[in-house]
């Protein structure tokens, strides 16, 4: 039986089920899974079982951080952790997922959970990525999917959520827009909300990048992970699991967490350094089109993560973007737009010295440039 969820604010529990609420009813904070397991503190023996487990498999080696059952899933996870000498650190290639992108975490885990609760029918909004996670995983699980997306919307990005036999459901308006939208539908009873944003069960699945990343470097963290930001999936995820491992005695230690968002649509970047920071001066970024996100479902937990680890959170304007995203293919990643955000956040972080030159730094790469 699937854990029951309880609220990251009030405490109060709900049982779990295809009818159970998507956020907390009494004051609308989200909701956590109430199982938050940690990994046994068995040092090397624990550490070697999983690291060997990671080829055969992929994320669900991490089982040890899994409140989520593996019952949906693609053969993904443990992706390659590559040297990238010219920005002096490491990319994690989160591209290479079976729908070209990070978002597969999070979908393997949360159509894992569906599957178990008896979901007859799963409702997301996306930009793109979740959307076509979400999709594929639902496919691979049999489970019909509506998927609400911006008018706007790329071909290529509908057409993976098409082929998948989800149907998109086109919004006109901004990215708000669409996620009232799926949310009115939800809450008229037309489906489950999988939602890479509010879902926990998606957190789930992206704080196994942090295993991942551990295992990959024989359970050495690194000082720094720079990762894109929008509603903070991939970088709540990392620091859920590198805090849990750092709980669990596996490691020694939690890395600082640094956030890229797009200048426009900088909310963290405005809480911690004010509007101009943010992109007050008119400076938009529509490239990266995947974080465009003005009010992120956890905004107070993404906050609270970079102040534990001692991170920061910049914005990038679309002149930046472009120009790290021609250097990303002009070395071999072949990535998306929105990706190149947390390389160029790095060149600036470095400029302004708050991440030093000889600071050990890993990048995930969250987007295939083939979906573009």
């Amino acid at each position: 039986m699937s854990p029951d969820l309880e609220c990251s604010v009030c405490d109060r529990t709900y049982d779990a089920g295809p009818d159970e609420p998507w956020r907390c009813p009494a004051d609308e904070h989200p909701l956590e899974l109430a199982a938050d397991p940690r990994p046994a503190p068995d040092g090397p023996d624990g550490r070697a079982r999983t690291a060997a487990r990671l080829g055969r498999d992929g994320l669900w080696a991490a089982e040890a951080l899994l409140p989520v059952a593996r019952r949906v899933t693609l053969g993904e996870g443990a992706t390659p952790l590559v040297d990238a000498p010219a920005w002096d650190a490491a990319f994690k290639l989160e591209y290479v997922f079976p729908t070209g992108s990070f978002k597969d975490r999070g979908a393997t885990t949360t159509l894992s959970r569906a599957a178990g609760l008896g979901v007859d029918r799963v409702l997301e909004d996306s930009s793109g990525n979740a959307g076509a996670a979400i999709a594929t995983y639902a496919a691979r699980a049999g489970i019909p999917a509506d998927v609400y997306v911006p008018a706007s919307a790329k071909p290529s990005k509908l057409r993976a959520i098409e082929r998948a036999g989800a149907t998109p459901v086109r919004i006109e308006g901004d990215r708000q827009a669409v996620t009232d939208a799926c949310i009115e539908a939800v809450e008229a009873g037309e489906g489950w909300y999988a939602s890479h944003a509010w879902n926990p069960a998606f957190f789930a699945g992206t704080a196994t990048v942090a295993v991942e990343i551990a295992a990959q470097r024989d359970w050495s963290v690194p000082d720094a992970v720079v990762t894109p930001l929008g509603h903070g999936t991939l970088f709540l995820g990392a620091y859920r699991g590198f805090r849990a491992l750092a709980d669990a005695g596996w490691t020694d230690r939690v890395p600082r967490l640094y956030g890229a968002q797009a200048a426009g649509y900088a909310p963290i970047v405005e809480a911690l350094h004010g509007p101009t920071a943010a992109g007050g001066d008119g400076a938009t970024n529509d490239v990266a089109d995947g974080i465009r996100i003005r009010e992120p479902a956890r905004r107070e937990e993404i906050l609270a993560a970079v102040e534990a680890t001692g991170g920061d959170v910049v914005a990038l304007d679309a002149g930046a973007v472009e120009d790290e995203l021609d250097r990303l293919h002009r070395a071999g990643f072949y990535t998306e737009p929105t990706c190149a955000v947390a390389p160029a956040a790095l060149r600036v972080l470095r400029e302004r010295g708050t991440i030093d030159a000889g600071d050990d730094v890993v990048v995930p790469l969250t987007g295939s440039g083939l979906k573009a």
